[in-house]
């Protein structure tokens, strides 16, 4: 099971990748070859966030436990 600090960290690292991919993404037209690939990884990336988001704010209660 990986710390809280762990996962903090590798959200980090995934908004610094997204970040990095939309700079990227953003000198592209959607015409250009690599636009497609990297529309997908981006968003991989934002899935893997959002999972990431979720443990970090576990919804609370009887129902989730």
């Amino acid at each position: 099971m990986r710390t809280q600090d762990q996962i903090k960290a590798k959200l980090h690292e995934l908004n610094t990748q997204k970040t990095n991919l939309r700079t990227r993404l953003s000198t592209l037209t959607p015409e250009a070859a690599a636009y497609t690939s990297l529309h997908q990884q981006l968003a991989r990336l934002e899935d893997m966030s959002t999972m990431l988001e979720w443990v970090l704010d576990q919804p609370q209660g009887n129902y989730h436990s």
